[in-house]
């Protein structure tokens, strides 16, 4: 799956390569069809699971909708996500998690310099956490295998839905982009934050599995069929969807 980008500077990436677990899909981005898409998808899953309530399924389509507008209102390469509802003793558990891949530019009059951002973004986190009662959260450089440092910023946030605020695990990986004052991030977030752990971990091996294709479309490591199915201006190509 291709998306163009207006412009990209010379020598940078022409695009990238992400995997997700088998049991995440692909959100619709597209206004004009991505309601009707999301309302199928989610009532395929929740047909496995009839101790739904109508209204718990309708809340379901509702904040998944509203994920993919703010996603392409973001101007979003893409957006995946998963569903999953679980048997449990007081009733059924639901555990939802997305993420999606937002590229962002800094502005000429700031450092582009990765320890520099991750910095800025540690003193804001704190600064956002005074007064909340929620922890300032963590920021830290990480290594990924296939492009080397990059940032990562772990905080629980309160989500407004509805008027009503809906504590959420959030893990932005941020992933420069080379030869360019670009970055791609990772967003990724679950209000599943009682097993907040759990979803770290998963939301690190997708991001352990980016690479770069470079500008001629290729990856060096990435298998044939992957290159031929990617490539194109800053695309993605998205295995195990």
């Amino acid at each position: 799956m291709t998306h163009p980008v207006t412009e990209r500077p010379e020598g940078a990436p022409a695009g990238y390569q992400l995997r997700f677990p088998d049991s995440w899909w692909h959100l619709d981005l597209d206004p004009n069809t991505r309601d009707a898409s999301i309302r199928r998808r989610i009532e395929s899953q929740v047909k496995k699971a009839p101790q739904l309530s109508r209204e718990q399924v309708d809340e379901l389509i509702r904040s998944t909708r509203r994920t993919a507008r703010e996603a392409h209102a973001q101007g979003a390469l893409r957006a995946s996500g998963m569903l999953r509802i679980l048997k449990a003793g007081s009733g059924p558990l639901v555990l939802s998690a997305t993420t999606v891949v937002l590229r962002i530019s800094v502005p000429e009059d700031q450092s582009e310099n990765l320890a520099d951002l991750v910095v800025a973004a540690g003193m804001q986190l704190g600064t956002a956490a005074e007064g909340t009662g929620l922890p300032p959260g963590e920021v830290e450089l990480v290594d990924l295998p296939q492009v080397g440092a990059a940032g990562r910023i772990t905080r629980i946030e309160d989500v407004d839905y509805q008027g009503t605020p809906v504590p959420t695990a959030v893990r932005h990986t941020l992933i420069p982009v080379p030869n360019s004052r670009d970055y791609l991030v990772l967003a990724s977030s679950t209000p599943n934050v009682d097993l907040a752990d759990q979803f770290y971990e998963v939301f690190d091996a997708i991001a352990e599995s980016f690479r770069f294709e470079d500008p001629a479309g290729t990856s060096g490591a990435a298998e044939p069929a992957a290159e031929a199915a990617g490539g194109g201006p800053m695309g993605e190509t998205d295995k195990g969807k």
